[in-house]
């Protein structure tokens, strides 16, 4: 393991340190899978991922032309 030190904003770092606090997981361990991730000639997606989208695809949706239009905040 390396030891290495990185200029972060104070405000992203805190924002991330509270994120990895709430889910239970690793600063460092997401940094290192973020670095892994870049160096990757094809990105593989997780399975749960790509399940997740699928689903998301074949969900109902309505079809809208104008939105502003179709909900009265055209001006």
């Amino acid at each position: 393991m390396v030891v290495k030190s990185f200029n972060l904003s104070e405000a992203v770092y805190a924002r991330f340190s509270q994120f990895c606090k709430a889910h239970g997981i690793s600063m460092s361990k997401q940094v290192e899978l973020f670095m892994e991730a870049q160096l990757e000639e094809e990105p593989q997606a997780k399975r749960e991922y790509l399940d997740k989208l699928e689903r998301i695809r074949k969900g109902k949706f309505i079809h809208v032309e104008n939105f502003a239009k179709q909900y009265g905040l055209e001006q």
